[in-house]
C-alpha cells in the first residue's frame, strides 16, 4: 500500500516556549505532549497523534541556508476547509507581521508565512474536485497574486475545500 499522507513533521527551533506561542496563536495548534527543550502540537480537529513537533535548540542557531546555501525543506503546508478560514488566518497571520506573501495557483489559494525563527508555512484551500473546470485547470500554468475577496465570491466564504485533492 502506498504512503497516504503525511502525518506530522518536526522543527528545530531556537526557542520552544515562544513558537508554541506562535503555532497556537497564528494556526490554534494546542500542546499534546510537552518535555524540557520539546513539545508535540496537534491542529484542531486532527486525528493524527501530533502534526508538529518542536525541538529547542537555543538562541544561539543561526538562520536554516536551506534554499539558499544549502539543501532542504522549503516549506510546511496546512490546509483549511474554508476560504473563510483562510480569510481568519490571512488577518492572523497579518497581524503577527508573520504574513509573506498570498498566492493562487488556480487549483490551491495559498498564503505564506515564516515562523518566529523565519521557518515558512503554507496555508491553502484546495478548489474542490466538482468545481474545477479547463479553465481553472489551464490557470496551473502561472502562479498569479491572490484575490482572497475575488475567490470568496467566485466559490463562497464556506464551500468546504478539496481537502487533499487538487485537480479532478
Amino acid at each position: 500500500m502506498p504512503v497516504q499522507r503525511l502525518n506530522h513533521a518536526v522543527l528545530y527551533v531556537r526557542d520552544v516556549e515562544r513558537s508554541v506561542a506562535f503555532y497556537r496563536e497564528a494556526l490554534g495548534f494546542e500542546v499534546v505532549m510537552s518535555m524540557p527543550g520539546a513539545a508535540f502540537l496537534q491542529a484542531g480537529g486532527s486525528t493524527n497523534d501530533h502534526d508538529l513537533g518542536l525541538f529547542q535548540i537555543g538562541e544561539q542557531a543561526g538562520p536554516s541556508a536551506a534554499g539558499r546555501s544549502t539543501v532542504g525543506l522549503y516549506h510546511l503546508a496546512w490546509e483549511v476547509d474554508t476560504l473563510e478560514e483562510l480569510q481568519r488566518i490571512a488577518a492572523r497571520l497579518s497581524g503577527l507581521g508573520s504574513l509573506a506573501g498570498a498566492s493562487d495557483h488556480s487549483t490551491t489559494k495559498a498564503l505564506y508565512a515564516k515562523d518566529p525563527d523565519g521557518l515558512e508555512f503554507e496555508v491553502s484551500w484546495l478548489v474542490p474536485a466538482a468545481l474545477i473546470t479547463e479553465d481553472v485547470l489551464r490557470g496551473r500554468e502561472s502562479i498569479r497574486p491572490l484575490n482572497l475577496a475575488a475567490e470568496i465570491e467566485r466559490y463562497g466564504a464556506t464551500t468546504r475545500g478539496g481537502v487533499g485533492v487538487s485537480f479532478a
